[in-house]
């Protein structure tokens, strides 16, 4: 039986990192993407080998959705050449940048550019690998706790999330035919580099989110990576059009 591959954008670091070791630890194939850091890609590669799977990185800025033909031929060659295969199982829409500004001083670049990472880029580069995607396969769009709750200062961000989100139930229904699962998961506050490092590095920050979360603390990349991988599962198979929050319970 072929083992399971997913396709993970943002894979070099951060939730992307932590969710590519989570499946390789299950016995699933990696291939990941990063922006410019082929450092942090290479140690992946090594990562998930020792954990027994194989892992191909190619490099990606999904902003930038001219270069989407380019890549897909790309993952063409490396299914081809690296895994004898003509297709893969898994897709996760991770990869993303944070903006903490408010409302008034958004500006049209910064707009733009959390547009084009966010919301652009997942919707053509998904219909770019649908081809490519095994009937039965699943997607998963990475969304965030800040399209439910409201905390000022994302509201460019949280509308590109809110938007995957709507996307995300469109997807579903519209590749139902081919049994392709779409769902969104929608990290909480975790103590990663994203942002800065805020929610990781700033004691005040982190004692908010602690303080506003029914779990009592702020999350860790295991508890996403934990999360992605059970939604992967064979047993969650029949979860399709969903939004499902790993917050701890953040602002209930």
């Amino acid at each position: 039986m072929n083992r399971k591959i997913a396709l993970i954008t943002g894979a070099s670091r951060g939730l992307g990192k932590n969710a590519a070791l989570h499946l390789a630890a299950q016995g699933v194939d990696i291939i990941g993407t990063y922006h410019s850091r082929v450092d942090e890609a290479q140690a992946l590669v090594v990562e998930v080998e020792k954990l027994g799977a194989k892992a191909v990185m190619l490099q990606l800025d999904v902003g930038r959705s001219d270069s989407f033909a380019g890549f897909g031929a790309k993952v063409e060659q490396a299914l081809r050449e690296q895994f004898e295969r003509e297709r893969f199982d898994f897709l996760i829409n991770n990869a993303g940048v944070g903006l903490h500004v408010s409302f008034a001083e958004t500006t049209v670049e910064q707009f733009d550019m959390l547009m084009n990472v966010h919301f652009k880029g997942p919707f053509f580069l998904t219909q770019q690998l649908l081809p490519l995607i095994n009937n039965g396969g699943r997607i998963i769009n990475i969304s965030s706790g800040l399209a439910r709750f409201t905390i000022p200062g994302a509201s460019a961000y949280a509308a590109m999330k809110g938007a995957i989100e709507v996307l995300t139930r469109y997807q579903a229904k519209e590749l139902g035919a081919r049994q392709i699962a779409v769902n969104t998961l929608a990290p909480g506050a975790i103590e990663t580099d994203f942002g800065g490092g805020t929610v990781r590095d700033n004691a005040a920050v982190n004692a908010m989110v602690a303080d506003n979360t029914a779990l009592g603390r702020a999350g860790q990349p295991d508890d996403i990576g934990g999360a992605l991988a059970l939604l992967l599962s064979p047993g969650a198979q029949w979860i399709n059009g969903q939004r499902v929050e790993a917050s701890g319970g953040m602002f209930l």
